[in-house]
């Protein structure tokens, strides 16, 4: 008869199983991840283009990547103790990737393309933000960055005083994707100069007032309210959605505005500016200023006034007389500068 004492413990056999399991998912999706990274990195060393030659052919590599996406979140959110912080990032690489897939690629897309790509890319990062609170406890994981709040000064339309630089710290999941989100009456600064380029984000800003100097790949911007935000050129796109009551100095090749109300743009663009779903928005030329403008504005292709701001489309306007959603900004009521100074860190 064997004795008792040296049978195995089923308790013990059952916690080895586990570890085994979750110690196989764990690994599998970190090959899944090293495989899709390995393929990305092979095809932008192919590519002699950022750029696709067809929406089909962005349709089709954008959607391969979406469920890329949703799969290794789903596996997540049904196992969450087979998986780390660390899982989370990798994950959050690839929905950056989806960004910029499409910031290269929406000066060819069609508007509703566009639209539907950054829906897409903000329904998988609410995904995954509901997911990783079940791996990481609130207390040790939170998506709100410590922010030092404070009453915006007066400011001048020629000179601007030196204020406080406010990190774009991202929480956690947006490490790939600097920006400012969730801010309520401050004034956030971002010096781009000497960094790499790249995509810089503004969501969720209520009463802020934003400076971005330097030149940026891409801008997306979501979900602002009286808001102002002065930013340096950008060598991509310009994407806006849900905008109310805010004031815009921006300059790209492309700018797309989506559901924006009783806003003004100062513009610098190469192509016609495009709204929809838009309303009471007014139009003038970019004057922005600040020490450097003028080569990041060479450096971008950028330095030439073409007048384009001026020649609005109307995506959701089809007859041949003018738009009422959009007019030229009276020149008694513009801005005729706006200065930026920051201290150079």
């Amino acid at each position: 008869m064997e004795d008792e004492n040296n049978a195995p413990n089923p308790s013990s056999i059952s916690d080895q199983s586990l570890d085994l399991a979750v110690q196989k998912k764990h690994q599998a999706m970190i090959e899944r991840l090293s495989n899709r990274h390995q393929a990305r990195h092979r095809s932008k060393e192919s590519d002699s283009s950022p750029s696709f030659e067809s929406t089909d052919s962005f349709l089709a590599r954008f959607s391969d990547l979406k469920h890329s996406v949703n799969s290794e979140i789903d596996q997540i959110g049904q196992a969450p103790e087979s998986f780390t912080k660390g899982d989370l990032d990798n994950v959050s690489a690839l929905i950056s990737d989806l960004e910029k897939l499409l910031a290269e690629n929406s000066y060819h897309l069609p508007s509703y393309e566009v639209r539907a790509s950054l829906k897409t890319i903000s329904d998988l990062r609410e995904y995954l933000e509901k997911v990783s609170m079940k791996l990481v406890p609130k207390k040790k994981f939170s998506f709100k960055s410590k922010v030092v709040k404070q009453k915006l000064p007066n400011l001048s339309t020629e000179k601007v005083d030196k204020v406080e630089v406010v990190s774009g710290n991202k929480s956690c999941i947006m490490l790939d994707l600097p920006g400012f989100k969730n801010r309520e009456r401050e004034v956030l600064v971002e010096n781009l100069k000497g960094k790499d380029m790249g995509e810089f984000s503004l969501s969720d800003l209520d009463s802020c007032e934003v400076r971005l100097v330097g030149r940026s790949r891409a801008i997306f911007i979501h979900r602002l309210k009286n808001c102002k935000v002065y930013a340096g050129p950008s060598l991509g796109s310009v994407l806006i959605d849900d905008v109310e009551g805010c004031v815009f100095m921006l300059a790209s090749h492309q700018i797309r505005i989506h559901n924006a109300r009783r806003c003004d743009f100062y513009l610098r663009v190469r192509s016609h500016p495009i709204i929809e779903d838009s309303s009471e928005v007014r139009f003038a030329p970019y004057c922005l200023q600040y020490d450097g403008i003028e080569e990041d504005l060479r450096e971008s292709r950028l330095d030439e006034e073409t007048g384009s701001w001026a020649n609005v489309d109307d995506f959701k306007w089809l007859r041949a007389i003018q738009s009422p959603n959009w007019s030229i900004l009276p020149e008694n009521e513009r801005v005729s500068s706006f200065r930026v100074a920051i201290e150079d860190s």
